[in-house]
């Protein structure tokens, strides 16, 4: 079946209550059962790093990141690995922690709108959108990135 252009392909990734919405051009797989490495003296939403295809991948919780609530790694915990946008060669990929499998979806673009009933949004949050009847968060990958990266060293 042909897609039309006037569509755009996203992924809707449950984070606590709330669903994130990302490009489905950053994801790069979604991993079930993968064991954690912790990471000591970390912040509470950098929770580990993976294994994934020979990088050292850090995982992190938007959950805890954007104050949504508490969020730990379990056995039923799924990972999204997603491409980097500002990563580079040091780190090409960060996986983002969640409790359910993502799901595909197509969004018109016109029927992609602006919430703007929040005055403060979480953070890493870029801003909230209505799909529909649906409101989903954008996080804003870019700072989430420069926020892990920075964990990351200060660690080392």
């Amino acid at each position: 079946m042909a897609r039309s252009n006037d569509e755009i392909r996203g992924v809707l990734v449950q984070a606590g209550d709330e669903r994130l919405l990302l490009p489905n051009a950053t994801v790069a797989e979604v991993l079930a059962r993968v064991p954690v490495q912790p990471v000591a003296d970390a912040p509470p939403w950098l929770q580990g790093t993976i294994d994934w295809q020979g990088w050292q991948v850090p995982l992190f919780s938007m959950v805890n990141l954007g104050g949504l609530g508490r969020e730990a790694v379990t056995a039923a915990s799924k990972i999204v690995v997603l491409k980097t946008l500002t990563g580079g060669e040091a780190m090409p990929y960060i996986g983002l922690l969640t409790q359910s499998f993502p799901r595909l979806i197509s969004v018109p673009r016109d029927g992609l709108l602006a919430d703007a009933s929040e005055e403060s949004l979480p953070e890493g949050v870029q801003m909230r959108v209505l799909l529909g009847d649906e409101a989903a968060l954008l996080p804003d990958l870019e700072a989430i990135e420069r926020m892990v990266a920075g964990a990351i060293v200060q660690l080392v």
